[in-house]
């Protein structure tokens, strides 16, 4: 049977859901900030960052197509079972009400209210709109209602155009000289490599091991069958999408850059956008660009908190729907309370434990159909993901929070790992030995299989 050959029409339907997917308000920050670090150094921070944030998260939708998984856990059961559920549940709980959920809400905070109120406000004023917010978030989410998807289909385009106005703005009437702000001490060498790991803040390829199965189902709906033109098909019709994407980190990183020719360096994004935002449009205009952020996170979260609410019953085996989205967004909102800024510090040691194994999985994903056999498949994931935990485990320790960076141990692992591991000074210990023990386990698997 002949596959089917997708019109134009079809390419844009499935970008517009590969931009869903991959772009949400909180993203916003990230880069902005970046750019504040890196400096005079900002393209190649951003270039690194774009890997990250873009390239490795399209990826992880074209390896789940490849693999045929069925999703996170159908692909991380290339390891083991036990693995599959622990990976799938940590991921879930990052991306839903541990890290991801929390911030939606901490984002609307910094970049809507907390410019326009006294900061002595600000930690209970954090607790009532982050109260109402998730309210709102649990309401909708109880049975997700055509409501949603009509805000989502206004909301895109008009927060693009303000973004976009913003950006215009920014570069016709520049608030300082790039080539003359200077980058924090950790960016004056290896920016392109810092730049890769701030990228895990957007969590955007732990987002897409979960959620990238929808994009490669929607393909398979418009009639595609075959893995290989399924990954073709969301190549295609992403590559505008990811264009996109790319022109608007990186000119966001280098708006964040300019702002130090008149702010001072802030302890994160979303202050640093309020801050700009009100110097082009006044306190109007950053009122309209709040609401349109809060709208995008409101929305990014009713997703979420549905999404873990569906996984967790699968995994868990108990509980409704509508318990798992009321404990969720009760979570939720309590860790939100933290701020910002502490939680971005707290989620780092985990993103620097999943990210290894995320994109492990995903380029070993692309490269499944070479594993001829089953007996090379489990050899291969488990002695990669195996190398990708324990060479990890220094960028661990190092970013510990609560002081546990301090412990004897922890300094011990640190000093071995940047004494022994290129790029361990960078949180990419575990890179190298990872390729490393792939090459030996694809070489004593093949053999293996020969005798």
């Amino acid at each position: 049977m002949r596959e089917k050959k997708l019109a134009f029409t079809d390419y844009i339907f499935i970008g517009t859901l590969l931009f869903g997917m991959l772009f949400g308000a909180g993203n916003l920050i990230f880069p902005v900030h970046l750019g504040q670090l890196a400096g005079k150094h900002v393209n190649l921070a951003s270039l690194g960052f774009m890997i990250t944030g873009v390239g490795l998260p399209f990826l992880a939708i074209i390896a789940l197509a490849l693999s045929k998984s069925q999703g996170v856990y159908d692909l991380a059961q290339n390891v083991g079972d036990k693995f599959a559920w622990i990976f799938t549940a940590v991921l879930y709980l990052t991306i839903g009400p541990i890290f991801a959920l929390p911030r939606t809400a901490t984002v609307s905070f910094e970049v809507g209210i907390l410019p326009n109120i006294d900061p002595a406000q600000r930690s209970w004023m954090l607790a009532v709109f982050s109260g109402i917010f998730f309210l709102l978030v649990w309401y909708f989410s109880r049975k997700p209602s055509g409501v949603m998807v009509v805000i989502g289909k206004i909301l895109t385009p008009l927060f693009l155009m303000v973004l976009g106005l913003l950006l215009a703005m920014a570069l016709i009437f520049p608030l300082g000289k790039v080539a003359e702000i200077a980058p924090q001490a950790s960016y004056r060498s290896g920016a392109f490599l810092q730049g890769f790991t701030q990228g895990y803040n957007t969590m955007d390829v732990l987002a897409c091991l979960a959620f990238g199965v929808v994009i490669n189902d929607a393909v398979r709906n418009l009639g595609v069958k075959k893995e290989t033109q399924i990954a073709l098909d969301t190549i295609k019709g992403g590559i505008f999408t990811i264009a996109l994407m790319i022109i608007i980190y990186g000119l966001l990183a280098l708006v964040g850059a300019m702002s130090l020719g008149r702010f001072t360096f802030s302890e994160n994004g979303g202050i640093t956008l309020a801050q700009i935002s009100q110097a082009y449009f006044g306190k109007l205009g950053s009122w309209v660009l709040a609401i349109l952020v809060t709208l995008a996170c409101l929305k990014t979260a009713i997703g979420l908190v549905s999404s873990c609410s569906e996984t967790f019953m699968q995994l868990f085996k108990r509980g409704s729907y509508p318990q798992y989205v009321a404990g969720i967004s009760l979570v939720s909102w309590l860790i939100a309370n933290v701020g910002l800024t502490q939680l971005i510090a707290l989620s780092q040691p985990l993103l620097l434990l999943l990210y290894p194994l995320a994109i492990t999985m995903t380029i070993l994903g692309c490269c499944h159909r070479f594993l001829v056999s089953r007996f090379e498949v489990k050899v291969v994931y488990r002695w990669a993901c195996t190398a990708a935990v324990i060479f990890s485990l220094g960028d661990i320790a190092a970013a510990l929070p609560f002081g546990l960076a301090s412990l004897t141990v922890s300094k011990s692992l640190v000093a071995l790992s940047q004494g022994f591991l290129p790029l361990a000074s960078l949180s990419l210990g575990w890179l190298i030995p990872t390729i490393v023990a792939t090459i030996i386990a694809l070489f004593f698997a093949h053999k293996k299989a020969n005798n």
